[in-house]
């Protein structure tokens, strides 16, 4: 006993001066925080495998493990005072009542693919929640359903449906890194959209804590909050600790193909007609088009090169009929379609072959890290050939290390309205715009050189604005970019963000339940849903 409480003592010791010495925290504040801790988890050797502190020396690989280093690892940028990895549900009510009682804020980090490092850095000393031990997935193939932990990355969520069946799958992105929960909180698109909707749209039930610790589901928590946890940015209101999801209908194998042009074979053309196409298309065919710019050659002249990834839900033999018919300036021939299981093809649009065993979406250290500048736009009306001109003028001006992506919308999501979910971006929209400049050559965000590319996108960003959505010009929240604002002292200062995200009806509605729930604003961060008093 005595042998117990001295290795206690000198851990809880070592704990609190990590505070004091790394972010001159006082030594009160400090040590009450770790035994609040403490006395709040019954084994002291498990106690200490989910705590890490800024002496450990496996904190800072346990914080880069799903943060952007090349942005965020910098002495100008605050890391976790203490980063808490719970494996059961009351050490998440421990951590979140010790973080309350000793003045911490939260962040909460399910998986880490956060375009602003926004659940893993702050301005204030803050307790990090890595959810990276709740990942368990559960998948019923009698009851098309699967429950899924927090901390699940939904790389991991199709290995496990795939390794159950290949004729059902969830409507979720294209990222095998992405976690699960803030993809599902944000609204969540994916190769499925046209024909399914949104990830959120395939939500049945959540276990969810609010608060002041209370474990909730749908039922308990009523249908406002249910609501909007489901694109309304589920860290404003509390923490989820599970989903349940309705796993749609797919055939055996599906249809991949992948049209390779540039301007000098008749992109512009055929991106022009694209517009007007895909969105009214067959809802079993999603398409991504990636435009990137190259040299022609070894000359200083440069072109734009596009990609146009095709995903059928169906056979060659009935997809080629159809493009024939709708679209025979893209010239898809049965040489560049491939037949693949569901699986392989978020393979294959997360960056690896469809060849590629499985298995590795599964495996978080397998999964490429990028570092980029993001921004995202809707376009409502297809853009002139004269304004597609401009954009590829502009694209030249910069050095090359930009991508494009735009996403076709239509289908199933013009059968939504835009206060279904919080998400409003449905009915109307042709395709999604998302846009970024990549640092991966770059020692950090902040070189003359990354710096350029920064202004580069953000003239772009503006060299785009006639031909996208307006009043308001719509953004993706899940894509969140701090270039839109912060403010959140009045609406009007947090409207400039916040109705670009979520328009102004589902934005007000927001604040009325994050109100409701949580009135002193535990849950926050520099764009969540705010609170203050409004007409609603």
């Amino acid at each position: 006993m005595m042998s117990s409480r001295l290795t206690c003592s000198v851990f809880l010791l070592v704990l609190s001066l990590s505070f004091c010495v790394s972010f001159g925290a006082s030594p009160y504040i400090s040590e009450d925080f770790i035994t609040c801790l403490q006395s709040k988890t019954n084994n002291v050797t498990t106690f200490s495998q989910l705590i890490f502190t800024p002496v450990n020396s496996t904190y800072l690989p346990v914080w880069q493990a799903a943060a952007d280093s090349i942005r965020f690892d910098n002495p100008n940028i605050r890391k976790p005072s203490v980063i808490v990895t719970p494996t059961i549900e009351t050490q998440i009510q421990a951590a979140l009542f010790c973080a309350k009682k000793h003045g911490y804020e939260m962040r909460i980090r399910d998986g880490g693919h956060d375009f602003e490092g926004l659940s893993y850095t702050a301005d204030v000393p803050f307790v990090m929640l890595d959810l990276v031990n709740m990942r368990a997935i559960d998948v019923n193939v009698a009851n098309r359903t699967a429950w899924v932990q927090g901390g699940a990355l939904l790389g991991e969520l199709y290995y496990t449906i795939s390794q159950k069946t290949d004729t059902l799958y969830f409507p979720a992105g294209i990222w095998a890194g992405v976690g699960v929960s803030g993809f599902l909180s944000g609204g969540g698109y994916g190769n499925l959209l046209r024909k399914y909707g949104l990830g959120a749209d395939n939500v049945l039930d959540v276990r969810f804590m609010d608060v002041n610790g209370n474990i909730l589901d749908r039922k308990s928590m009523g249908e406002d909050l249910f609501w909007a946890i489901r694109g309304g940015g589920a860290s404003s209101f509390g923490i989820v600790l599970a989903w349940k999801l309705r796993l749609v209908p797919v055939p055996e194998r599906v249809t991949l193909f992948t049209v390779n042009i540039t301007l000098e074979q008749g992109a512009t053309d055929i991106f022009y007609k694209y517009q007007y196409v895909l969105p009214k298309f067959n809802r079993d065919l999603q398409m991504r088009v990636q435009l990137n710019t190259e040299n022609v050659g070894n000359t200083a002249k440069k072109t734009v090169r596009m990609l146009f990834n095709g995903i059928y839900q169906g056979r060659i033999d009935t997809l080629l009929p159809l493009l024939d018919h709708g679209f025979p300036e893209l010239n898809v021939t049965r040489e560049i379609c491939e037949e693949v299981r569901m699986v392989q093809t978020t393979l294959q649009f997360g960056g690896f072959t469809t060849s590629t065993p499985t298995e590795i979406l599964a495996n978080r250290s397998a999964i490429p890290k990028v570092s980029y500048k993001g921004k995202s736009d809707y376009v409502r009306t297809p853009i002139p050939k004269s304004g597609l001109r401009k954009l590829w003028r502009k694209m030249f001006e910069n050095d090359n290390s930009q991508t494009l992506f735009m996403y076709t919308f239509g289908g199933k999501m013009e059968e939504y309205s835009d206060t279904a979910l919080p998400y409003p971006h449905r009915a109307g929209v042709l395709y999604q715009v998302f846009k970024r400049v990549d640092f991966m050559d770059q020692p950090s965000d902040k070189t003359a050189i990354s710096r350029r590319r920064v202004a580069w996108l953000r003239s772009f960003d503006k060299t785009l604005e006639p031909y996208v959505s307006k009043n308001p010009r719509e953004a993706y929240s899940n894509y969140n970019d701090l270039d839109l604002g912060v403010g959140s002292a009045t609406y009007e200062e947090a409207s400039v963000w916040g109705e670009r995200y979520w328009k102004k009806e589902n934005f007000k509605k927001l604040i009325g339940i994050k109100a409701k729930v949580d009135p002193h604003n535990f849950f926050k961060h520099p764009q969540s849903i705010p609170v203050f008093s409004i007409h609603l």
